[in-house]
């Protein structure tokens, strides 16, 4: 019986042999084609979690377009130089009620940055900027001074 087992045994590992060399090329492995090279990295690969801006009503949002900073100031036509970085930048258009009739139909021209990155801990992790600064050459005196530093609302986890 035992001898059985031990033939059976060589028979199984001998037939394995021949199916594994059959299947290869007495030559070697043949590659054909360009050689892939990876692509350089572009820089230190992290993982970021999601950055916002809350709104006037407390939305969080990102990159917008446009968006009501505080209740008699508006943003519009925001385009983004940078987001997700210590700061955000843009420009766009301000308006407000404090402006009217002068901007109403052509916001000022304005710089947005965006500073004080938070990062909220919790179930999802998200950072929110929690300043504001806006410049405009078009601004009164009065209004470049209060929109030169804006707390923005930062929710609380």
């Amino acid at each position: 019986m035992r001898s059985l087992t031990a033939t059976a045994c060589a028979a199984a590992l001998t037939a394995a042999v021949l199916l594994l060399s059959g299947c290869s090329d007495p030559r070697g492995l043949r590659v054909a084609g360009p050689a892939v090279s990876p692509s350089p990295p572009s820089g230190p690969a992290q993982v970021t979690d999601p950055v916002y801006v809350s709104d006037a009503a407390r939305r969080p949002l990102q990159r917008p377009a446009s968006f009501v900073l505080k209740e008699s100031v508006s943003l519009t036509g925001l385009s983004w130089l940078h987001w997700g970085e210590a700061t955000a930048e843009a420009t766009g258009g301000l308006s407000g009620g404090w402006c009217r009739p002068e901007c109403e139909n052509q916001p000022y021209p304005v710089k947005v940055t965006l500073s004080g990155l938070t990062k909220q801990e919790g179930q999802d992790r998200v950072r929110f900027y929690s300043r504001a600064t806006l410049v405009s050459d078009r601004l009164p005196p009065e209004k470049a001074a209060e929109l030169g530093r804006v707390s923005l609302h930062t929710p609380e986890f």
